[in-house]
């Protein structure tokens, strides 16, 4: 019985080969490394990776497609809403079975659903530390903000939360027609490396930081960023003559880095 796309989920199933065997290649799964597919669905890109890894780790939301799944003597597979998934529990779960090596980082590969995508990637950065790299089919325009530059119109909260943790590439371009059904949108696969020694900083804090700074980022920072920092009585030099775009993220990090220091007694 065909599988019904369900809108409530985001699901779009990749249907194309060609695209499909790009992924892979560009993912080069190596047999016994633990690996996590998020919304595996009807399992295109799902077989080629298992056929390569020997075993592999699912996480799917939709209860009917987990049954399928299950099917698979391959596959773990755990169905939960993946914004609700420890992934450090995954990674040490997975290394005391003897399925994979014990030893590595945990890699992380998915078609995202195009209605969490953000908070998908915001939810992986505090496991950064255990994950070796990430794979992800997104939206276009959010691999765009993704590894946008300061002073471009795409430079966002996003691009400072995920460049201070990430080194990111754009992999390939995927057309709607790649899909059943077709999204609207075109689509892009992005490579997300953990920065092996990334800057030492309160990770709430900066991203207290950046959410204020982008809060309206058509203003000035005195009126939203400089005032926080007031309110904090924080009297370190700060130029919010700018716009929270054209503030690099280095100057982001560096600003929790300093605050933080002069907070400790």
């Amino acid at each position: 019985m065909k599988h019904m796309a369900r809108k409530r989920f985001g699901q779009h199933f990749l249907a194309d080969g060609g695209i499909i065997d790009a992924i892979v290649a560009a993912i080069a799964p190596q047999p016994g490394q633990h690996m996590v597919e998020i919304g595996p669905g009807l399992a295109a890109l799902t077989q080629p990776l298992v056929e390569r890894l020997g075993h592999l780790t699912v996480i799917e939301l939709d209860r009917d497609l987990a049954a399928r799944l299950r099917e698979h003597p391959q596959l773990t597979v755990i169905q939960a809403d993946v914004l609700k998934v420890d992934f450090a529990h995954v990674n040490t779960a997975q290394k005391a079975t003897d399925l994979i090596a014990n030893s590595g980082l945990l890699r992380v590969v998915g078609n995202l659903p195009y209605n969490i995508s953000t908070p998908i990637l915001f939810h992986l950065l505090p496991f950064a530390a255990q994950i070796q790299d990430q794979h992800f089919m997104l939206q276009k325009e959010v691999v765009d903000r993704m590894l946008a530059q300061p002073a471009t119109a795409d430079y966002s909260r996003l691009s400072v939360m995920l460049q201070w943790r990430y080194a990111m590439e754009h992999v390939l371009h995927v057309p709607p027609e790649s899909f059943d059904p077709p999204p609207r949108v075109d689509s892009s696969v992005v490579r997300m490396v953990p920065l092996a020694q990334p800057p030492q900083v309160d990770a709430r804090l900066l991203s207290e930081i950046v959410q204020v700074a982008f809060s309206q980022r058509r203003k000035i920072l005195r009126h939203t960023l400089g005032r926080w920092l007031e309110e904090r009585q924080h009297a370190e030099p700060f130029d919010a003559q700018r716009r929270a775009e054209e503030v690099p993220v280095a100057e982001y990090v560096a600003l929790a880095i300093k605050m933080t220091a002069l907070a400790r007694p």
